[in-house]
């Protein structure tokens, strides 16, 4: 399994799964433990989807 950080494309699943944890207004931090990505490739993908994470 790839590590955080790890560079790896988005499957549709994982960008299905982002885009209900920010309608579900989960912070970032948590976001990126559930997806297993930084904090950083959480928030670019969502400002590339037009949606915006909760603070935390």
């Amino acid at each position: 399994m790839a590590e955080v950080g790890e560079d790896r494309g988005w499957t549709a699943e994982n960008v299905q799964q982002l885009q209900e944890l920010i309608r579900e207004k989960v912070p970032a931090s948590m976001i990126s433990l559930r997806l297993r990505r930084s904090q950083e490739d959480v928030h670019a993908k969502a400002s590339e989807l037009g949606m915006a994470i909760p603070p935390e």
